[in-house]
């Protein structure tokens, strides 16, 4: 298999058959609507203040000192600190495809410099090393990030050159990857280990998808076969589960440990089952990816229940108040879950998509794309006072010292049309609705929607081929009553499938989506001893919450008494949702002997989760007793 992807495929572009296969990079334009607002927002406030605090924080300093060969400087940041400059430069990249903008260019340029002059001859690159914050090379795997961050370059320079065309990141790259492969792996010379943070899996597939070089393909397998011997962490279970390195990835039966590291590494080891046929490898991983949205995922999509070792926990360990969920875990598990999409075409895998997006890595940023959440929770107490700034409760921040968040943010955001749509033969699939235009090589679609305010989604034939075409429409899993009219026609839709339209188009065609938004009620599993007798609004792809800036009432305090589920217009969004409620009275002592009645009746308000935290810190609840 030496062939290689052409250059302008997005994330993840398989060499190996797929059920579905990316369309090229500039193939999705998004304009006015929630997605593509969110992509210019980001361009125009996330990427330039990003660059402002990577400024500020000195990170460029690292390098520039390497490259003077200055090895008594300070050095600046966490030893990781070069992979979030290469999440950074990655999302300019993602946006120069789309503009001519001297700045972003001026950015990929300089940096690229900076990068290539602090590499060593060998190839080797890693800041924190080179500046002398370590006696030798890859003296501690389990912490140091050498192999991360040269993965994330990797992944920077495979999204630059697909991107722009560039080709000196790239270079810069794949000398990384070579010394990488000279170093790892099986063979004489050669050293048995892995990083203790999974990513250069992710990324030595898509160099390899990028250049055809076998080696790097080779590399990336050994990284995901030679886990779970806790080679990095002997004797220790607890250090071994939270490096990924407890269990054999073909034995896991779900995510365990350090929720990030294991689901880059789901996705990793997806890209390895892809290109290599590994059938086998793949059914595990869907299975893994079963029990973690059955057993291990919050309501909004949020995965990581416990701050310490920023992890898993057991099967319906969800605690609401004190849940992680860091955003760069949502991001991780969009990349998983579009590798699965890619290599089954399950409905399913864009279902999450679409439900971590809205849920679990929106809310990460503020509605003006200035501050960030790297902890997600669902409820914020009354009377909360954290000391550590990730928390909920202290509010979005403008960065943070581990600055990953907001970094993997800017790359996802600005690389968001790419999760948009497929082809497979003579097919377009559409899995996300956004408002723009879709062209699948001699079928061109408009999509003019306000999604998801309303599920409305109206689709126009701008140009179509001569022959029979077929178009594709995911019909989420919540979409009960989903129908698609063509004219006079109506066709009902399949929930958590998708309605499949083959006929010969003309230009002017319309389809006309529609997709019923009725507020629900979300009930947890029984197991999730947090969510026991108490609910959760949604609304189409969004999950709502409960602000304390919206009631006069303690939220903490407050009670649902009735099925009934209302929307009040809001400008320029989607709408809130209005309920029944009552306050819970509150007992003298913490324990009695009989329950504490319910007060006066009170209207309740819930607006989009994503939104919250954006007016003033205050208590926040997702789940509410319900006594209806």
């Amino acid at each position: 298999m030496t062939q290689s992807t052409s250059l302008g495929g997005g994330p993840a572009v398989p060499v190996a058959g797929t059920a579905l296969r990316p369309l090229p990079l500039r193939a999705v334009r998004l304009a006015a609507g929630v997605l593509g607002e969110l992509q210019q927002t980001n361009a125009a406030v996330s990427i330039p203040t990003g660059a402002d605090h990577l400024d500020q924080r000195q990170a460029w300093d690292n390098y520039r000192n390497v490259a003077k060969g200055v090895t008594d400087a300070e050095y600046h940041g966490p030893n990781y600190e070069d992979g979030e400059v290469y999440k950074w430069l990655e999302a300019v990249a993602w946006e120069a495809a789309r503009t001519d903008d001297a700045q972003l260019a001026d950015w990929l340029e300089s940096r690229t410099e900076l990068i290539a002059a602090a590499q060593d001859e060998d190839g080797y690159v890693n800041t924190f090393v080179q500046s002398g914050q370590r006696d030798v090379r890859y003296g501690q795997l389990d912490f140091d990030h050498e192999i991360f961050n040269m993965g994330a370059l990797i992944q920077s320079a495979v999204a630059q050159y697909r991107a722009t065309g560039r080709t000196a990141l790239l270079d810069v790259a794949r000398r990384a990857a070579d010394h990488l492969d000279r170093e790892f792996g099986l063979g004489p010379g050669r050293r048995e280990g892995f990083c203790g943070h999974p990513v250069a899996e992710l990324a030595l597939v898509e160099l390899y998808r990028t250049t055809g070089e076998e080696r790097y393909l080779e590399l990336a397998r050994y990284f995901v076969d030679a886990r779970g011997r806790s080679l990095l962490a002997p004797g220790n279970a607890h250090r071994a589960a939270y490096l990924s390195d407890r269990i054999p990835v073909r034995e896991t039966k779900a995510p365990e440990g350090h929720a990030v590291r294991a689901v880059y590494l789901a996705a990793g080891a997806t890209d390895v089952a892809i290109e290599t046929g590994d059938h086998d490898l793949l059914a595990r991983l869907e299975a893994q990816w079963d029990a973690m949205v059955q057993t291990k995922m919050y309501v909004n999509g949020g995965l990581g229940s416990r701050w310490d070792g920023e992890s898993f926990g057991n099967p319906y360990e969800l605690p609401s108040d004190i849940a992680y969920g860091e955003t760069c875990a949502a991001v991780a598990s969009l990349q998983w879950s579009w590798r699965l999409l890619l290599a089954t075409g399950k409905a399913k895998y864009a279902d999450l998509i679409e439900w971590q997006l809205y849920n679990a890595i929106l809310p990460g940023v503020s509605l003006d794309r200035t501050r960030y959440f790297y902890v997600n929770a669902l409820q914020v107490r009354t009377g909360a006072d954290d000391s550590d700034d990730r928390a909920p409760s202290n509010g979005r921040q403008p960065w943070f010292g581990t600055s990953c968040c907001p970094t993997n943010l800017m790359r996802t955001f600005a690389s968001l049309q790419h999760y948009v749509a497929t082809t497979s033969g003579t097919t377009l699939q559409i899995h996300q609705y956004a408002a723009g235009t879709i062209d699948a090589g001699d079928l061109t679609v408009e999509v003019a929607t306000d999604y998801p305010s309303s599920g409305r989604v109206v689709l126009t034939i701008v140009d179509a081929p001569d022959s029979e075409a077929g178009l594709a429409l995911r019909i989420p899993a919540w979409a009960h009553g989903a129908e698609a009219t063509i004219g006079d026609e109506s066709i009902p839709g399949v929930v958590g499938n998708y309605l499949t339209v083959d006929r010969r188009w003309s230009t002017g065609d319309r389809v006309v989506l529609t997709l019923p938004m009725a507020p629900r009620f979300l009930h947890g599993h029984p197991r999730v001893e947090g969510t026991r007798g108490a609910v959760a609004v949604g609304r189409g792809p969004l999950l709502y919450a409960v602000e304390q800036v919206d009631h006069e009432h303690v939220v903490d305090d407050l009670v649902l008494t009735g099925p009934a589920l209302t929307e009040a217009p809001v400008p320029d969004g989607p709408p809130a949702i209005n309920a029944s409620g009552a306050v819970q009275t509150m007992p003298t002592d913490l324990y009695a002997d009989e329950p504490a009645p319910l007060g006066a009746a009170v209207p309740v308000r819930a607006l989009p989760y994503y939104q919250w935290g954006n007016r003033e810190p205050g208590a926040m609840k997702v789940w509410l007793p319900y006594v209806g």
